[in-house]
């Protein structure tokens, strides 16, 4: 099971999913909900949450894509129950208590923190600024 905005997808997503593929035969890609983005990164993503969902489907990186849940952020855990939590190098939000949470539901999954994937140019706000600034370029 992977997690993430996935707004703007690029080589870094890809290669998370890569790594996750390594990890087990089936990936399960949960897609943030806009309100969750808003709250964890301040502002709302440019594509809304079923975009991105409709998005990541396409690119066939993962068996399964499915939204979160706006009130219980550990619902699809406790729902499909995976072997391996598949976490980016840079997710902290609703991680650090993620340990005790499985133990409490008693499930016996493997935590990876996946390796970064040059992340000075493939990181989706990186990305963003890039499309804005050859946006107002284009409007000059």
């Amino acid at each position: 099971m992977v997690f993430g905005t996935f707004d703007y997808l690029h080589a870094g997503h890809e290669n998370l999913f890569i790594q996750a593929r390594q990890l087990g035969n089936e990936i399960i890609a949960i897609i943030a909900r806009d309100r969750t983005v808003k709250n964890i990164k301040s502002e709302i993503p440019d594509h809304n949450e079923k975009e991105r969902l409709a998005n990541l489907e396409t690119t066939g990186w993962a068996d399964f894509v499915v939204p979160g849940n706006e009130k219980d952020k550990n619902k699809v855990i406790k729902e499909y129950r995976p072997d391996i939590i598949a976490l980016g190098y840079d997710q902290f939000a609703f991680t650090y208590r993620l340990e005790k949470f499985l133990m409490d539901i008693k499930l016996d999954a493997k935590i990876v923190r996946l390796k970064p994937y040059r992340p000075d140019m493939y990181k989706s706000s990186i990305i963003k600024k890039q499309q804005m600034s050859n946006a107002e370029a284009t409007t000059k």
